[in-house]
């Protein structure tokens, strides 16, 4: 036997290949093309060889490098799968004359049946049965003459054709005039060979196909037949062992005569012998020979028992084989595969790559497939995805066992043909054989979609309650903005609660149903049209099959809402359905909507895993319980958790209360930003946390809290980031939250201050009219009375044994109790993990979860199941029994990250800021400077220094989003103090490392930012759990962890990222404690030189923000140039929407095709580009970068 085998191929067939290998103890040696780096036949094989290229032509079909690679592998044998160079004579010869064996037919067997006027002289000549038919013609003229004789309709073939390549039915003489010349063409551009000839049609013809197996010497054995009648376009779809509906006489002869052939060329390795069978007349005529192992030789192997690849491989390497046991085996069973390929049976079937964020197979069934949920099925290759077989007693049985697996399977984040092979086999004709060849082509599919004609603008799938549970770590619920018009919704067509809907924003898109259903449309009212007929929202609307809906812009509000019986079949992902389109997961392909999107509808019919199927019978919302959606709104907040006088001045409270507030057109679903009077703050800066009094050190937020990041304040929302260093003075209530998911550019707001009962009773009320939609019992206004606002509800005071606590109100959903003064101190974070401890152990209802900060902790609780009194009780109580922690020993990790210093995109993140967001600013141009500067260093070398000597404990995760860590250096003489950019960055890359404060973060995705930047690490969020060191997770990195970098440069991180991602590269990880009393001690030793160092430190940052107040007084707009020229002769380029001018990419005199980009402007976090509306030449340009334009403002005029 071998040592050594090559597979010359990928996908399914190279990962079958490979078990078959590992079994025998071969050495399997796999290649790959560029875009397979990651695929799975090269995870699974022992060695790994790159073809370096994308295209099949430069890789997968290149003799030349796959001897290469074999010969460099020691490989014996090459096994060339299935198409490719499979039916290749050259390469079987070229694998022979460097002695290298090919699992497969001699080099001339492959030719003579390759091509088809050849196989069908020695069919004839082995006595096979042969459709009346010619050899190859050599004209026009003879094809008519011979079609005569034959009788129409006939087959018109390319005698070198594969694939369904060059085969064209002719009905009549006009027909085949027509066709001779494209198919003799055909043949020439794909196979070289311009050879064709004529075939008798068999009407309602079914496709049979012989297994056959020979030893190269004259022995060959026929292994059994399948049908493969379902095809498409000539490709197979549905393939069956034993033929049933079969005579066996005929049976025995169709074997006979395969066998007879085999032996005629002393077959040598499997082959297929392929005839058309003509039911009717109970005959059957030879087709042609495929000298290969085939795509749907599992059902073979699944009736008989054997491994077909291991029989190849031993004759290839001269093995004996038990002939007379293969010649003697009887079938057990059935057995019947299905192809599942990418592609869009909705859009005749055309290719759908893009990345599967969704699969699972059941267990109990012969799966062929190389793709597991992540994979990206890429747009060179053969779409198929997998082959799923099942095997049973019986035929009946084994249809029955198919369908319930096809029900299970789930594939997810592109188009498939799941549902398409599920409709198929489930159609009565199938189950009664009544099948053909062609009974495909006019099958009657009704595909449960909804095809996204236009998406709108920021549509998405969303579900209530959303991602809830990863607050800690940074994941947000995502989840409808307006989740009181999202659950309405779900209401009036009878949904459960948890069904995932549609969330539009300001543009609605235009949907294509093509299954009927009903809806219901909620929230922003805006012109809806089906079939161009106006409907109406909050009521049931019956959708019938090929209707379309226009869903047009919002006239006032913000986001409109569709519910669809029975909801939309998306996979979960972290518990919910919801999108975060900022992580890229969550709802359809972790993204917003796109043209062509199809979203499956939950089919009742098929019940998949835990989607909730519709409770009740629809019905409309009673009309005077309609919410109105005006353009000014007055919000119920609870005063906290950061107020006056510790923050904020006692007179700007009152100012924020009395003002009316703005909505910026920066306002998205992270949040939404406002303008206001700027506050006056109670503190001249933020201390160690950080040089703005806005800063403090990372604690959690709350979702509804007011943030000031700066001076500029933002309502977090359902996308927003849970950890951070900034104040909030107040948190909407819960039974008000639905309102910002309704705010739009330039809507006014008024906040009033209400009690947590006030909030309870809004909450309950909201409650009663969501379960007594129907009824048009207008809830009683609660009263609202003007509350004497604090934000402490209760203080602890130091103790010898305790620090202070304080416990603040951060809305009606949550309580932010903080330890201690606004300093870092580690055993403050101590004492929050103790109480974490505590509160677990308790486990008392209604408490929902717990984040930690550095030095706080936040209890997110039910108000309805514990009040807020009862929780404040209960901490307290604790307080009392958390005993001495001054000798806590906390498990803790060594975590080694690779990092590149001032990586491009590092330093790219920084550039685009200067350009797009801010000028000038301390820490412009470069942030390495401003934290040597700031920190009193004397040159930007110590700044690297410290980076890579500090071992860094992680105090927070989430700091921006995705379990970022908030992290800080042990040795307090590697606290590089820093501040935070203001205003934020609109853009950093995921894997980007931050300083902000003194505080080290790692931004687990592309988002905004506001931290120093340094360099690049490893991704810290693993999405689809590739990597066996992040466990059954996507992330890795738990609290007290110690995060030590060590250099590396940029192209050796871009490796280590990707191999990283894919789990082909594992980190260092070293497991230990951390001591506190052993840190104490640790503290106390060099306490002259922490003290040093800090004294150093504080000189500078002194001087620092002495220069900023001097010369940075605020935030340097980018000047705009009035322009007075009269334009009126030429076409203006308008903006979009409202926004910043990020770049603009042309200039006066340059000439622009339609659809070139012109501009990108930046808003809610988005880039949106600015196109061409026709040819033409730019004359003038009338905006800046950086300039803030507003929407239908002219930036560039065309002539």
């Amino acid at each position: 036997m071998f040592k050594t085998v090559l597979i010359a191929n990928r996908g399914e067939i190279s990962v079958r290949a490979i078990r078959t290998l590992k079994k025998m103890g071969v050495t399997s040696v796999a290649v790959y093309s560029e875009t397979d780096r990651y695929a799975q036949h090269v995870l699974d094989a022992d060695v790994a060889v790159s073809l370096q290229g994308t295209k099949p032509s430069d890789t997968y079909l290149s003799i030349e490098k796959l001897i290469a690679a074999a010969k460099n592998t020691g490989a014996e044998a090459i096994f060339p799968g299935y198409g490719f160079l499979s039916e290749s004579a050259d390469f079987a010869r070229a694998c022979e004359e460097n002695g290298i064996a090919f699992m497969g037919p001699t080099a001339a067997q492959i030719l003579e049946f390759g091509l088809k006027h050849r196989a069908r002289e020695l069919a004839a000549a082995a006595n096979v049965p042969m459709t009346p038919g010619t050899g190859l013609l050599n004209s026009l003229d003879e094809a008519l003459a011979e079609a005569e004789k034959i009788g129409y309709p006939i087959m018109l073939k390319s005698t070198a054709g594969g694939g369904g390549i060059g085969l064209t039915r002719c009905d009549d003489a006009e027909a085949l005039r027509e066709a001779y010349e494209s198919v003799k063409r055909l043949g020439e551009q794909f196979f070289k060979d311009a050879g064709v000839f004529l075939e008798r049609f068999v009407d309602k013809a079914r496709h049979v196909e012989v297994q056959i197996f020979g030893d190269g010497q004259g022995q060959v054995v026929a292994l059994g037949e399948r049908d493969c009648s379902l095809q498409r376009r000539n490709q197979k779809v549905v393939e069956e062992t034993p033929t049933a509906h079969l005579p066996d006489a005929t049976r025995q002869k169709l074997h006979q005569a395969a066998v007879e052939l085999g032996k005629s060329v002393k077959y040598r390795s499997a082959g297929t012998v392929e005839f058309i069978y003509d039911a009717a007349r109970d005959e059957f005529y030879f087709l042609e020979v495929n000298t290969r192992l085939q795509v749907e030789h599992p059902v073979t192997e699944m009736v008989t028992g054997l491994d077909l690849i291991e029989c190849m491989l031993k004759i290839a390497a001269g093995d004996t084989l038990d002939w007379k046991h293969l010649s003697s085996i009887q079938p057990r069973g059935a057995a019947i595969e299905v192809r599942i390929y990418a592609e869009d049976p909705v859009k005749n079937f055309q290719p759908s790559p893009g990345i599967l964020t969704d699969v699972f197979f059941p267990e109990n069934v012969r799966v062929d497939t190389w793709v597991s949920t992540g994979t990206e099925i890429s747009q060179y290759f053969d779409p198929m995805v997998a082959k799923i077989i099942v095997h049973a007693e019986d035929r009946d049985t084994a249809i029955r066992t198919l369908k319930s697996v096809l029900a299970e399977t789930r594939l997810n984040g592109i188009s498939t043909n799941l549902d398409y092979v599920h409709t198929v086999i489930s159609d009565p004709r199938f189950k009664q054989m009544q099948i053909w060849t062609r009974m495909l082509d006019d099958f009657k599919y009704v595909p449960n979609v909804i095809e996204v004609i236009q998406p709108g603008t920021q549509s998405s799938i969303q579900d209530y309650p959303g991602r809830v549970g990863y607050w800690d770590i940074g994941v947000p619920p995502s989840g409808p903005m307006d989740d009181y018009a999202f659950r309405l919704a779900n209401k009036i067509v009878g949904n459960a609660e948890a069904a995932a809907g549609f969330e539009f924003t300001l543009q609605g898109p235009t949907l294509k149903f093509h299954a009927d259903n009903i809806i219901a449309l909620t929230g922003a009212p805006c012109p809806v049209s089906l079939d161009d007929e106006a409907v109406n929202f909050w009521q049931p609307i019956q959708i019938k099959v090929g209707q379309t809906l226009k869903i047009g812009q919002v006239e006032s509000g913000c986001r409109t809402y569709l519910a669809v019986r029975n909801g939309l079949n998306v996979p979960e992902y972290l518990g919910s359905r919801s999108t975060f389109a900022l992580g890229n997961f969550g709802g359809h392909a972790g993204r917003v909507l796109r043209a062509g999107d199809m979203i499956k509808m939950v089919n009742p019919e098929l019940p998949a895993d835990g989607l909730p199927l519709a409770i009740a019978e629809p019905e409309a919302l009673a009309t005077a319980l309609i919410p109105g959606y005006g353009k000014e709104w007055k919000i119920g907040v609870l005063y906290g958790p950061h107020g006056a006088p510790d923050f904020f001045k006692a007179e700007y409270i009152e100012e924020f209360f009395a003002s009316s507030w703005k909505v910026h057109f920066n306002s998205n679903r992270l949040g939404i930003r406002l303008t206001g009077p700027t506050p006056s703050w109670a503190r001249e800066n933020g201390g160690e946390a950080g040089l703005h009094p806005s800063n403090v050190h990372d604690c959690e937020y709350a979702i509804g809290a007011i943030n000031f990041t700066g001076d500029f304040p933002v309502i977090l929302a359902k996308d927003g980031p849970s950890l951070g260093g900034f104040v909030c003075p107040v948190t909407i209530a819960k039974a008000e939250l639905w309102k910002i998911g309704q705010l739009k550019a330039d809507d006014t707001i008024s906040f009033y201050p209400i009690s947590v009962e006030q909030a309870n009773a809004l909450e309950r009320q909201q409650i009663q009219t969501l379960q007594n939609f129907a009824k048009a019992e207008m809830p009683y206004e609660a009263e609202v009375v003007a509350v004497q606002a604090e934000s402490i509800l209760a203080l602890r005071e130091a103790t010898p044994d305790a620090p202070k606590a304080v416990y603040r109100q951060a809305g009606d959903s949550y309580i932010l109790l903080e330890y201690g003064d606004n300093v870092l101190d580690l055993a403050l974070r101590l004492r929050v993990h103790r109480l974490m401890q505590l509160i677990r152990e308790a486990d008392l209802d209604g408490i929902l979860e717990l984040s930690p900060g550095v030095r706080s902790l936040q209890i997110k609780y039910d108000g309805l199941r514990l009040s807020q009194q009862q929780l404040i009780h209960f901490l307290l109580g604790l307080e009392e029994q958390m005993g001495d922690l001054r000798d806590i020993k906390i498990p803790s990790r060594i975590i080694h990250l690779p990092m590149a210093f001032e990586d491009s995109a590092t330093l790219g993140a920084v550039e685009r800021y200067q350009e797009s967001v801010c000028a000038t600013a301390p820490w412009l141009p470069n942030n390495v400077d401003f934290i040597q500067r700031i920190n009193g260093l004397s040159h930007r070398q110590q700044v690297k220094d410290i980076i890579f000597d500090a071992n860094y404990l992680i105090l927070g995760l989430g700091d921006v989003y995705l379990t970022a860590p908030c992290a800080v250096p042990i040795d307090p003489r590697h606290r590089l103090l820093s501040s935070k950019y203001n205003p934020a960055r609109t853009f950093t890359a995921e894997g980007t490392v931050g300083i902000g404060g003194m505080y080290m973060c790692i931004y687990g995705m592309d988002s905004p930012g506001g931290y120093q930047l340094i360099g690049r690490t490893v991704p810290i969020w693993n999405k689809f759990k590739k990597n066996k060191q992040f466990g059954d997770q996507q992330w890795f990195l738990r609290f007290f962890d110690q995060i030590k970098y060590y250099e590396v440069t940029e192209a050796e991180l871009d490796q280590f990222r990707a191999d990283f991602a894919h789990g082909l590269a594992e980190i260092k990880i070293e497991e230990c404690e951390f001591d506190f009393a052993a840190y104490q001690d640790f503290l106390a030793a060099e306490h002259d030189s922490i003290a040093a160092f800090k004294a150093q430190q504080q000189a500078a940052f002194s001087t620092e923000v002495e220069r900023w107040k001097d010369e940075f007084d605020a935030p340097v707009e980018i000047e705009v140039l009035q322009d007075d020229t009269d334009y009126s002769q030429y076409v203006p380029l308008n903006a979009s929407m409202t926004g910043n001018i990020w770049k603009i990419f042309v200039e006066a005199g340059q000439i622009v095709k339609k659809g070139d980009t012109v501009a990108i402007i930046e808003a809610m976090k988005m880039e949106l580009p600015v196109y061409a509306d026709d040819d033409g030449i730019v004359k003038a340009i009338i905006c800046r970068s950086g300039q803030t334009v507003h929407s239908g403002e002219p930036l560039v005029y065309m002539e």
